[in-house]
């Protein structure tokens, strides 16, 4: 294969809406250009990055009804999985023959961890099926007052359009053995899902290409001050100005050399194109193979438990 079309999804969700956030995906695909191999959505996409936990004093205060209030909309609009909401993006992949990533705020409803929240990524392939499911193995921060930790299970990378794709969610590309465990399983094009990606983000995403010798789409999302829950406690600086970004997308694509294909946009809402030659990774590996030529498996043991738990 000597090429391969990425389209990057940088645009805002309908906020703890998951009906309307799902009619937003079908028009997205709606408007893709021709022979678009992939399309790809920031972090919990679906619906909506919890952007207001570092914005709202009032978040971490102890049974505290507002909040608890908003937790429960979180829940109500996030994704089963598997569900009704994957089946419906399973089917936009088949009917466009174009694969998916996108983050999703994940419930559980039977069994082990039923009233828990995970970060979730999703890979489905251009045949409608759901090749990949990674929850992110550590929340972030102040993600932990509303995510649970994840396992190994989605520690791997699939097939989509004849290529191999991985995926990682934000601070976990600055985990090294996480990194390296994705490196040893092949990717040609890794994608890392932010909810925006500010200088420091895009630094990680260079260095992860760079490392793996893999292409890396960084993609962020937008939300406005006006995207926060009413009942939370906005400050005033944000409260008179709703139409600020609270997350200004950042999207870009790096190359196996860790150079920019396509320098990062910031501040509007759009689908970036981009076509890659899948076998150029191998021009970089020459010199750098951190799964290969540059591991040394007689100084170092390596051990990954890829159980769900």
């Amino acid at each position: 294969m000597e090429s391969f079309k990425i389209g990057i999804a940088q645009y805002s969700p309908v906020h703890m809406n998951l009906g309307a956030t799902l009619k937003k995906v079908e028009q997205i695909f709606q408007s893709l250009e021709d022979d678009v191999d992939l399309i790809v959505f920031g972090e919990t996409w679906l619906s909506g990055y919890p952007g207001w936990l570092d914005s709202c004093r009032d978040v971490g205060l102890w049974d505290h009804e507002p909040m608890k209030e908003v937790y429960l909309k979180f829940r109500q609009n996030s994704v089963k999985v598997p569900g009704a909401e994957v089946k419906v993006l399973a089917d936009l992949a088949k009917k466009y023959n174009t694969g998916i990533c996108i983050g999703v705020n994940e419930k559980v409803e039977e069994g082990t961890g039923n009233g828990t929240i995970y970060n979730s990524l999703l890979t489905i392939n251009e045949n409608g099926e759901l090749v990949n499911h990674h929850r992110k193995l550590m929340p972030t921060f102040t993600e932990k007052l509303v995510y649970g930790t994840g396992d190994g299970n989605g520690l791997k990378s699939v097939d989509v359009k004849g290529i191999k794709v991985g995926g990682l969610i934000c601070w976990e590309h600055w985990m090294p053995l996480a990194r390296q465990t994705m490196h040893n399983a092949g990717e040609i094009l890794h994608v890392a899902a932010w909810p925006r990606v500010h200088e420091m983000l895009g630094i990680a995403s260079r260095h992860y290409a760079f490392e793996g010798r893999c292409f890396v789409v960084a993609v962020g999302q937008i939300m406005k001050v006006s995207d926060i829950p009413k009942n939370l406690d906005i400050p005033d600086n944000l409260r008179a100005n709703p139409d600020e970004l609270l997350l200004n997308g950042g999207s870009c694509l790096i190359g196996p050399d860790g150079k920019f294909i396509v320098e990062p946009i910031f501040d509007k809402e759009t689908i970036i194109y981009a076509t890659i030659n899948p076998e150029d990774v191998y021009k970089e590996r020459m010199t750098l193979d951190t799964s290969g030529h540059y591991q040394r498996k007689d100084v170092f043991s390596f051990e990954v438990n890829h159980r769900r738990i």
